[in-house]
């Protein structure tokens, strides 16, 4: 079978690398292309500015929720034990194949329940399981694999932290007058959704197995990233620091002051799920990883420490959903959302209309790395667009969620956050992230489009 050579995709990443723009210089371009059309379709420069300003702080509360997913997930993923289990998975395989099923699960495994632990965890994974390989004599070429099991991380859109079905199914989301509530059986539990969640794993082990190059790259030609492996202690773990005497401190290293802060969020969990018998949403989510991490660090102290380091990996989402909701007010709140709805109905039918949403979702993606953002930029459009095609605003959603990570892997947005923390140019494994994108696209559209 003929392999693409790795100095092609060098240079495919370097091609893509320096034409896609930075996620807020795109954001400021899709404003003006927005407002330029609100502009050509009659809107005046007044009604053009009021859209605008109802649509830019529109999402406070949605910007705060994943920024804790971040956070959070970056906390949860430095614990020593997680570490550790990434390292004794990683001696379990012996051969080649082993390798590439144990690691790819387990990062699909993660994204499933939880995006950012997946995300967080991935470069690890890879980095643990390609030095275990090399170590047994095991060819592994470490940017095929770091590529392979970020691609396995695709799997959350359809995963317990799903942005924009957890979006949907929050009370008060911006679309809640138009759609209502989803319920999350009619999204991420539907029979499609975890077709895809099951299938895209078994797909992507079977692909990564034959594309391997044969002229493999070890961990070892990675002095960095080698030097993780052999770490005593997690990567993105943060130092002790001076420990504070006294009371003080020993109320902020008693388990007994995170154990109350347990007992609280288990029980507004409890009261969530079984008093007000409500669904799993965003809140809910952010709840349990926030109880997960505290309970992994076990006193104020480590996890004020973690948090210090953590909160570095948050600045994508302070600022960007605010200019998203900006765009997302431009296309709400003026004409231009109905007549792209229109025109995208005009060209679609039950059977194309996951396949153009998915297509189109892929473009915007590349833009707008986030799919909670894109689904608030995207959102209005597609349901719009779903009900004049005759089907379900859920449908749009899950379509728009196939092309979204489409973006995802090839946008160098989110390969850059891995290299940084595998410590790599991102280019050495960004070009595989083509091939991977058309697997995830084409089982995607078929899965939606043909099962109910």
């Amino acid at each position: 079978m003929h392999r693409p050579s790795p100095d092609r995709i060098s240079r495919f990443a370097q091609i893509v690398g320096s034409i896609v723009p930075d996620a807020t210089s795109a954001a400021v371009i899709l404003m003006l292309v927005v407002a330029g059309a609100a502009l050509a379709f009659g809107s005046t420069a007044g009604a053009i500015a009021d859209a605008y300003y109802r649509g830019l702080w529109m999402l406070l509360p949605f910007t705060m929720q994943m920024t804790l997913i971040l956070v959070l997930s970056a906390v949860v993923s430095a614990t020593p034990f997680f570490r550790r289990l990434v390292v004794t998975l990683a001696r379990k395989p012996r051969t080649l194949t082993q390798v590439i099923v144990f690691s790819v699960l387990l990062d699909a495994a993660a994204s499933y329940f939880y995006w950012g632990l997946g995300l967080a965890l991935g470069p690890l994974i890879a980095i643990h399981f390609a030095a275990a390989a090399e170590e047994k004599g095991i060819a592994v070429d470490f940017p095929f694999l770091l590529a392979t099991v970020a691609a396995a991380n695709s799997v959350w859109q359809f995963g317990l932290s799903s942005s924009a079905p957890l979006l949907m199914a929050t009370p008060g989301h911006f679309l809640e007058k138009t759609v209502g509530i989803m319920d999350l059986r009619s999204t991420i539990w539907s029979a499609p959704a975890i077709l895809m969640v099951v299938t895209f794993p078994i797909a992507l082990i079977v692909v990564a197995r034959i594309l391997m190059p044969r002229q493999s790259l070890p961990l070892s030609r990675f002095p960095e990233a080698h030097a993780l492996a052999r770490a005593e202690d997690a990567p993105a773990a943060i130092g002790d620091g001076a420990a504070t005497a006294g009371f003080a401190g020993w109320i902020e290293r008693s388990p007994l002051v995170i154990a109350v802060l347990i007992a609280a969020l288990l029980s507004w969990l409890y009261h969530h799920f079984v008093t007000r018998g409500h669904s799993l949403d965003l809140n809910a989510m952010n709840t349990m990883l926030l109880a997960l991490a505290l309970v992994l660090h076990r006193s104020s102290a480590a996890f004020s420490q973690a948090i210090r380091g953590a909160v570095t990996v948050c600045w994508p989402v302070l600022v960007l959903y605010h200019l998203y909701g900006g765009v997302a007010g431009l296309l709400q709140f003026t004409s231009v959302g109905e007549r792209l709805a229109g025109a995208f109905a005009a060209w679609s039918t039950p059977l194309t209309f996951t396949f153009l949403t998915a297509a189109a979702s892929s473009i915007v993606a590349i833009f707008i790395p986030s799919s909670g953002g894109q689904w608030v930029v995207q959102g209005f459009v597609t349901t719009r667009a779903a009900a004049e095609v005759g089907t379900t605003a859920q449908h749009g959603l899950l379509a728009m969620s196939v092309g979204d990570h489409v973006g995802n892997l090839l946008s160098p947005f989110w390969p850059v956050l891995l290299a940084g923390i595998a410590r790599v140019d991102f280019r050495t494994f960004f070009g595989y992230g083509v091939v991977f994108a058309l697997l995830w696209f084409v089982l995607g559209v078929t899965i939606f489009t043909f099962v109910r």
